[in-house]
């Protein structure tokens, strides 16, 4: 069971930190809700505690894990598929997975198709979805702030595209 404190990842939002604990009436229904609040915005977002499980609520991964991250991101993607509507489909399971190493192979794959070849609105907004929840979840882990983590990310990519 979560906790006040615990750092958790809400899939399609990113990390957050758990405030407090809170019983709420939503639509006749009084229920207990995680209170969390967001690195991006200082948005506080409510989770039925009871749906926490079933909605892929998880902690943040262990610091020695961001190397795994990083390889994610260094790695060369293994087959990006050239139809943009297949390829989004399959960008947008991977974030909604909640999975970090799936959201750091979207963030990767998205950057690299864009150097090649410009992104299309949609993808573009993916994009920065899956940057977000990435970012946001690197920033709690390494106890960074948002900026000095964004700009590892993108010295991450320079230094990996000058060296190909």
């Amino acid at each position: 069971m979560l906790a006040i404190g615990d750092k958790v990842v809400y899939p399609m939002h990113g990390a957050g930190v758990i405030e407090a604990v809170e019983e709420h009436e939503v639509l006749g229904q009084r229920q207990e809700y995680y209170i969390l609040t967001m690195p991006y915005g200082g948005m506080r977002v409510m989770i039925p505690m009871k749906n926490a499980e079933s909605i892929g609520l998880r902690e943040v991964i262990a610091e020695p894990d961001v190397s795994k991250v990083i390889e994610v991101l260094r790695t060369a993607p293994v087959q990006v598929n050239a139809n943009w509507n297949r390829r989004f489909n399959v960008n947008l399971t991977k974030i909604k997975s909640g999975n970090i190493y799936e959201v750091a192979e979207v963030v990767r794959n998205l950057i690299l198709q864009d150097k090649n070849k410009k992104l299309s609105t949609g993808e573009r907004r993916l994009l920065d979805t899956a940057r977000q929840i990435l970012v946001s979840e690197l920033v709690l882990v390494c106890n960074m702030d948002l900026e000095s983590v964004e700009l590892w990310i993108d010295n991450l990519f320079e230094k990996n595209i000058l060296e190909k």
